[in-house]
């Protein structure tokens, strides 16, 4: 009997092998999971603070900051975060909710003790954050396909939840119009996490930073060799010279007038980067959107230590 040796049609002249197929299964397997672990991590950093600004006006700073509570609200963190990334990247509803189950299915089994006084608030949140991550790769195994073919293979599937234009095109959902939203303008979020904090906690940055704010244009146009086009430098130094100048009279004025005037520095400041951002010349335009948001942020917490 002659033994036949199975292999995959070639393709390109490449002939792909089975065990070179599971290769790159299990690699995307592990992309995915990776990608998720990443998204969980952006979900803690970015919307942790934004509870903070919930409770902390409402006198709910005690409830918030009990262990059994924090897990759960730090659960809901990583699972907004991971269901935006597993939309945008494609998948349908029912494993976003099976991740989400992974996410809280933890914490909930470990309520249980820590409520008994089996368990402290620490080993609490490290248990729940261990268990979490073998609770993903179960429900990545159940989905086996879908988590080792390409990012996009079932955007087309599930990646829509709306119909079809005139022309046969898919119309984009609600949550995709809001996946795209989020995606445009993630510059102008990451800003507004950043500098939230400050609202409840707010300070004056040294009158320094002001030189550092123009230099970091410098420096950018410089890397990306954008400094070269005609007037470009000569408006960078000015504004740079003008910044020097700023800081050197706040560092000079007394307490109240410094703050003011770094205050007026940061937002006029904002001011430089949109006109960057609507020009586009010098530094990308999703740096000079960020910054934007930031500076305006910083300009007026430090108001608010005058007024």
């Amino acid at each position: 009997m002659t033994e036949t040796l199975k292999q995959a049609p070639e393709a390109d002249g490449i002939v792909t092998t089975p065990a070179s197929g599971r290769g790159r299964a299990a690699w995307r397997f592990t992309l995915h999971y990776a990608e998720m672990v990443i998204a969980m991590l952006v979900g803690m950093i970015f919307f942790g603070p934004l509870w903070k600004v919930l409770y902390e006006p409402l006198g709910w700073s005690g409830l918030f900051e009990r262990p059994d509570v924090a897990a759960m609200t730090m659960a809901t963190d990583m699972t907004v975060a991971m269901s935006i990334w597993m939309r945008h990247r494609g998948h349908g509803w029912a494993p976003v909710a099976e991740m989400g189950a992974a996410m809280y299915a933890p914490f909930l089994v470990l309520l249980v003790p820590y409520w008994m006084g089996a368990m402290s608030g620490d080993d609490l949140m490290m248990g729940g954050h261990v268990l979490m991550l073998p609770a993903m790769a179960v429900a990545m195994l159940a989905r086996r396909s879908e988590y080792t073919g390409h990012h996009h293979a079932h955007g087309h599937a599930h990646g829509h939840d709306g119909g079809c234009h005139g022309d046969g095109t898919p119309e984009r959902g609600t949550a995709d119009r809001v996946l795209g939203v989020l995606k445009r303008r993630w510059p102008t979020w990451l800003a507004l996490v950043v500098t939230i904090g400050t609202v409840y906690d707010p300070s004056a940055p040294p009158a320094v930073f002001l030189v550092l704010l123009q230099s970091l244009y410098l420096i950018i146009g410089l890397l990306r060799k954008t400094l070269n086009r005609p007037g470009i430098l000569a408006v960078q130094l000015g504004g740079l010279a003008g910044y020097a100048a700023l800081a050197v009279a706040a560092t000079m004025a007394d307490e109240r007038t410094a703050l003011y005037l770094i205050a007026a520095g940061w937002l006029l400041h904002a001011v430089w980067d949109v006109v960057h951002h609507r020009l586009g010349k010098v530094v990308p335009r999703g740096y000079a959107e960020y910054c934007a948001i930031f500076d305006a942020g910083i300009g007026l917490t430090i108001l608010f230590l005058v007024v």
